[in-house]
């Protein structure tokens, strides 16, 4: 491209000190067009053999609005990048980025046993899957449209791979979050089930034993109804009434434990 070509391509200096390329790149003027005060969803725009590259960083925790990068190739095949000198390196730590991110949720994901733990790797996932594969989309334009650029090609299959492994990811936190929910809604059904039986079962002890209990309560529990067990009463005092405790706490440890059992599977 010649001197006139660059100079009827570009805005005038006043446009080029204003907006999101920086002002030493000789690229076409309608990237600059095309670029307001925001760098927007991630794409890739090409022009005269030039390639611009419009890219997130990893979205981190909390953060509500996303990093923008630029990555710039020429016509030679030369990288630029808008936070960094080199750029070629620039996008490969780029990419290197959204796989350590991607492995730390991994491991995040191995560890939880709760639905809570799950949700929270969910939630922390979701917008770095949205954002690997929009990724994703913006490299296999730019290949679409560089053709035979090896360089391109690589960088593509390596948003591929990164894409690939935060669907997967994605997909197993969402089954794990889903599988903790059932197996929570299925113990609680369980513990529902085992409450009405020993509710059911504690009704009946009760209907039994009312009748009997209201009559003690009403004639009392002393041994004074016939001469023997009067004098048995005064002469061994207070041996029958431990004795008559103590036959109580095994009648009712017996009943504890028909009461406590497990009870038979629901259906």
């Amino acid at each position: 491209m010649n001197a006139s070509e660059q100079t009827s391509d570009q805005p005038d200096s006043d446009d080029r000190r204003v907006g999101l390329v920086p002002s030493d790149w000789d690229v076409p003027g309608s990237f600059r067009q095309r670029l307001g005060t925001r760098f927007g969803r991630q794409r890739a725009m090409f022009a005269d053999g030039h390639l611009l590259l419009v890219l997130h960083a990893v979205p981190q925790d909390g953060q509500a609005e996303r990093v923008g990068r630029l990555f710039w190739r020429s016509p030679s095949g030369k990288w630029k990048a808008s936070h960094q000198a080199d750029g070629a390196r620039a996008l490969d730590s780029h990419l290197r980025e959204y796989r350590r991110r991607i492995e730390q949720l991994e491991d995040q994901e191995h560890k939880a046993e709760s639905a809570d733990d799950y949700f929270a790797v969910l939630n922390d996932l979701t917008p770095v899957f949205r954002a690997a594969r929009n990724l994703q989309i913006a490299m296999q334009t730019a290949r679409e449209q560089t053709q035979d650029a090896r360089d391109v090609i690589d960088y593509r299959d390596r948003t591929y791979e990164i894409e690939r492994q935060a669907d997967l990811l994605h997909q197993d936190t969402k089954n794990g979050l889903e599988f903790s929910v059932a197996r929570r809604a299925d113990d609680q059904a369980r513990a529902s089930y085992r409450m009405s039986v020993a509710s059911h079962r504690l009704n009946v002890l009760v209907a039994f034993f009312f009748p009997i209990a209201t009559l003690c309560a009403v004639f009392s529990t002393t041994f004074s109804y016939g001469e023997p067990l009067k004098q048995m009463e005064q002469q061994y005092a207070p041996l029958p009434f431990i004795g008559m405790l103590i036959v109580g706490l095994a009648i009712g440890l017996l009943l504890k434990s028909t009461i406590t059992r497990e009870p038979p599977p629901s259906v």
